[in-house]
Order: structure tokens, then C-alpha cells, then sequence
């Protein structure tokens, strides 16, 4: 016999039935990737402040200000050293619509999930200043990072000739970026061609615990240099600083313990701009970021508006990419040396104001006819 269903119990039922395919259908619209109605066409994703203040002083405003000019949507986020922040700035600007990703990746790893994460829903990504190996990514570009670490290694090499240090075996010390940063690893590899062979020889020596990697870390840079002054007995006749900052680190400690050799640096941040005229630096590396700038917005742009042949077009060379055994398109600027001699150039090129430049330091700009 059929049982009856009685009028109590049967409003409870559709009750039920009514939440129940209310669970299914939020359970189902969660299992789809959230995304808003498309407001952007191109963003892009930088690392930090604490590298280097290019990214929050060039970086960002000439991106922004490219991507205003061509008329293309887009977004310019900084994650402030925070990997997994980075990561959900790409979804955010995925969610929005985003089919062009700007990356200067944090790491390797959030670099490839990122890069994974983008092109698994149909974007292109270009890798910006620092490339993530075994990636996805469709272009580069970058200065050429070599390059750079071979003009801070003939840097300290004619900076110890001019002090007449060269023949008397001078003792190097080499503090590295970020062991994590696929730059600092090529940065490393220029300079080390050019010190390399003179360590062999014998003509120089190397610093005991003398080379060591800072994670791009004033503070670790400082505090580095001085057990390197202990354990050399503040026997240290030059320092290969992978940058400005890593550069100003060691001139501080060299300072304190009244001593004064070449160091080395790379950014031509004023402040390393500043060493340079008081000759505390005997050098930087100037990466002109407006070229750099404006040769990945015109990726991007190109990209964003369906124009592959365009972007293709800009990418005139390729780079091999050993560890996914393929070659990426890739824009590679040229980095320029940057002495007392002619650092009115970074001036020139609209990087730095000589009221910039010269605040606080007037006496050194007039001597070196700034």
C-alpha cells in the first residue's frame, strides 16, 4: 500500500527539496572560475619596492602612463616582496578581463604558477626584467644581464689600475643579489668572466667567505660585508656589489672602519649616482627602465589589440631557454657604464633631474661640471 504523504509533512519536503538544488547550483557556480565583466585588457605585475626603487619611481608611472596613451585598458600592481600576493593580483586582473600579463616574477616557482595560470586561461604572458625559465611566457624583455655584469666586472678592474692596486694582488670581495633571481645568476656569470681569470692567474684573490649571495638585502648586504672585513682582517680591496644597494651596504661598513675602495653597482639610483661623484662608487650600470618601459608596453599593446605580427616584429631576437628546450622571443636593450666621466648621460636620457642629482651634493656636482 502506497504511503500517504500527509498536508503537514508536505510543505516541509518542498521546503527541502528547495535548499537542496539551492546548494547545487551555488555548489556548481563555485566550481567555475569567478569572473566580472572585462574592464582591462593588459596588466602588469611588479615585484617590490625593496630591490630597487625603480620599480615605484619608473617602472609603474611610465607603464601606466604608455598604456594611457594607446587608449588600452590596463592595471599596474606591486606586490611588495610578497609572492603569493603577486600571484592573486594575477587573478585579480585575469577575473578583469586581462588578456596580456606585464611579469617580473618574485621567485621561479610563483613566476611559472603565475605564468601557468595566465596562459591556462588564454592570456599571453611577457616576462619583464627577469625571466622565468622553464615558463610559458611568449616574450622577454630585458637588458642584456650579461652584459651587465661584465661592465661592473671591467668597472672594478680599471677603478683598482687607476688606484694602482692591479699588480699588488688586490683582494675582492663579491656580494650577489638573490640566488632565487635568474638575473643575479646572470649578472654573476658576466662579472665572474671578467674575475674569474684573474683569480686563476693568481693576479687577484679572492676575499675568504668572499662571495656570497645577499637576497638583494641591504641589510643582509651590510651585515655580510662586515664578517667579511673580520675575516679578512679589513684586508678587502674592492667590492663587485651586484647593485646600488648592495653597494651602498658595503660602503657603509667601509666607512665605519675608515676605509675607502672601489665598489661597484648597478640601477643608477641617485643614491648610487651620489657615491659615484664622491667617489665612494667607482661605478653603476645604467638600464635606461624608459626603454625598457616602453619596449614592453609596446609588446603589450600590440598584444592587447590582437596584433601578434606587430609584436612579433619587436621581438627581433631569441633566447634560449635551456631548462623548457625552447627559444623565446626577446627585446634586449643595451646597458651603458656609468663612471664620474659621464654621468651627466643619466641626466640626458630624463632618468634623474640634476636638481635630483645634486641635492645635498651641490660641491660634487660643480667639480665634476654637472
Amino acid at each position: 500500500m502506497p504511503k500517504l504523504i500527509s498536508r503537514r509533512s508536505a510543505p516541509g519536503l518542498v521546503l527541502a527539496a528547495v535548499l537542496l538544488a539551492a546548494t547545487i547550483a551555488a555548489a556548481t557556480a563555485s566550481a567555475r572560475p569567478t569572473r566580472t565583466h572585462a574592464s582591462i585588457k593588459a596588466c602588469a605585475l611588479l615585484p617590490d619596492t625593496k630591490s630597487s626603487t625603480r620599480y615605484t619611481l619608473f617602472d609603474a608611472p611610465y607603464l601606466t602612463a604608455a598604456f594611457r596613451k594607446a587608449g588600452v585598458a590596463a592595471t599596474v600592481l606591486n606586490a611588495h616582496a610578497d609572492p603569493q600576493k603577486q600571484k592573486s593580483q594575477a587573478q585579480q586582473c585575469l577575473a578583469q578581463g586581462a588578456k596580456v600579463i606585464l611579469l617580473d616574477q618574485l621567485d621561479p616557482a610563483s613566476g611559472a604558477s603565475i605564468t601557468n595560470l595566465a596562459v591556462g586561461q588564454g592570456a599571453k604572458v611577457i616576462d619583464y626584467d627577469r625571466l622565468v625559465v622553464h615558463s610559458k611566457a611568449s616574450y622577454y624583455v630585458s637588458f642584456d644581464n650579461v652584459k651587465v655584469g661584465k661592465l661592473q666586472g671591467k668597472g672594478l678592474v680599471a677603478a683598482l689600475k687607476a688606484k694602482g692596486k692591479y699588480s699588488s694582488h688586490p683582494v675582492i670581495a663579491e656580494l650577489n643579489g638573490d640566488i632565487k633571481d635568474n638575473n643575479a645568476k646572470l649578472f654573476k656569470s658576466g662579472y665572474d668572466s671578467i674575475l674569474g681569470p684573474l683569480y686563476k692567474s693568481g693576479t687577484f684573490k679572492k676575499a675568504t667567505a668572499g662571495d656570497q649571495w645577499t637576497q638583494w638585502d641591504p641589510i643582509k648586504g651590510r651585515q655580510i660585508m662586515d664578517q667579511i672585513l673580520a675575516r679578512n682582517g679589513n684586508k678587502v680591496d674592492g667590492v663587485l656589489a651586484a647593485n646600488d644597494g648592495i653597494g651602498g651596504a658595503a660602503i657603509g661598513i667601509l666607512k665605519s672602519k675608515n676605509l675607502k675602495v672601489p665598489v661597484t653597482g648597478q640601477d643608477a639610483s641617485i643614491q648610487g649616482l651620489q657615491y659615484v661623484l664622491s667617489g665612494d662608487q667607482c661605478m653603476t650600470v645604467f638600464k635606461n627602465v624608459a626603454q625598457e618601459a616602453d619596449a614592453a608596453s609596446k609588446l603589450a599593446i600590440a598584444l592587447a589589440k590582437g596584433d601578434k605580427a606587430g609584436a612579433d616584429a619587436l621581438a627581433t631576437t631569441t633566447l634560449k631557454d635551456t631548462k623548457a628546450n625552447r627559444d623565446i622571443k626577446y627585446v634586449a636593450l643595451v646597458p651603458t657604464a656609468i663612471t664620474k666621466a659621464n654621468i651627466k648621460d643619466v641626466i640626458t636620457a630624463g632618468a634623474v633631474t640634476k636638481a635630483d642629482l645634486c641635492k645635498g651634493v651641490e660641491a660634487l656636482c660643480t667639480a665634476a661640471g654637472i
